[in-house]
């Protein structure tokens, strides 16, 4: 299996960190989670991009998507996950 170009795993994870935290960083608001829930972020945002590009023609089947579309596809899981994700109330002080 081949993301981000490359079939080494060090790699795929060090790039999907870097996505991960790039697409926390451009959409607003909280997302809290740790570093390997950024990491699977990166990674799940490459294989979306690449599912959507293969499906819309731009990208050839076994053709990695592109470091652009990592992000765009990581930032489309934010929101949808940002739909999804019930709202957290604090009671007030007693």
């Amino acid at each position: 299996m081949e993301l981000f170009g490359s079939s080494n795993w060090l790699y795929i994870i060090l790039i999907g960190f870097i996505v991960g935290v790039l697409a926390r960083l451009l959409k607003p608001g909280k997302d809290s989670m740790g570093i390997i829930l950024t990491i699977l972020l990166g990674i799940a945002g490459a294989l979306l991009a690449g599912w959507i590009g293969q499906a819309t023609g731009y990208y050839r089947p076994g053709e990695p998507a592109g470091f652009i579309g990592a992000l765009l596809g990581a930032i489309v899981i934010l929101v949808v996950v940002g739909l999804f994700r019930r709202k957290r109330t604090t009671l007030p002080p007693r």
